[in-house]
């Protein structure tokens, strides 16, 4: 019987030890927490992209009705009220017609933003006299507002 003294060469190691794949794993998590904050990030950002076209949107609504009823002046700061100006078929005066256009305004700001508020503001001692017109909604964390200044002329 012949007894050899052999070392064992070394094997040639295949596949990933178990410290590679968990290493691997803790990157990967790390990315991915990383795509997660990007998306929503871009969802906070779409929503508050979405908030601010309604209100441009909402302002030139309101810049147009003020255009379109210039004498109304200072019944543009009032309160709202349904005067059956449109659906109705009666002819409004310029006062009326402001309180409806109010009453409008204010229904879409409530339905198109949180907590949506409407305030116009009517300068006469510069000429043409002056609308500021503010809508503010809100956002989680802070109240956003867009302020369009409008001159009108007519009254």
């Amino acid at each position: 019987m012949l007894i050899t003294n052999q070392k064992h060469a070394p094997r040639s190691q295949r596949g990933f030890s178990l410290v590679e794949v968990l290493i691997a794993l803790v990157i990967m998590s790390v990315g991915m927490l990383g795509i997660a904050g990007l998306y929503v990030h871009s969802m906070r950002a779409g929503r508050t992209s979405m908030l601010r076209h309604n209100a441009v949107t909402l302002a030139g609504d309101i810049a147009d009705r003020i255009r379109a009823n210039p004498r109304a002046a200072v019944a543009y700061t009032g309160v709202g009220a349904n005067n059956n100006c449109v659906a109705a078929n009666i002819d409004c005066n310029e006062g009326q017609m402001a309180a409806h256009d109010i009453l409008s305004w204010d229904q879409q700001a409530a339905e198109t933003m949180p907590n949506g508020d409407v305030v116009v503001i009517f300068d006469n001692s510069v000429s043409p006299p002056l609308y500021t017109i503010t809508i503010s909604w809100d956002e989680p964390g802070e109240n956003l507002s867009y302020t369009i200044t409008i001159p009108v002329l007519g009254i």
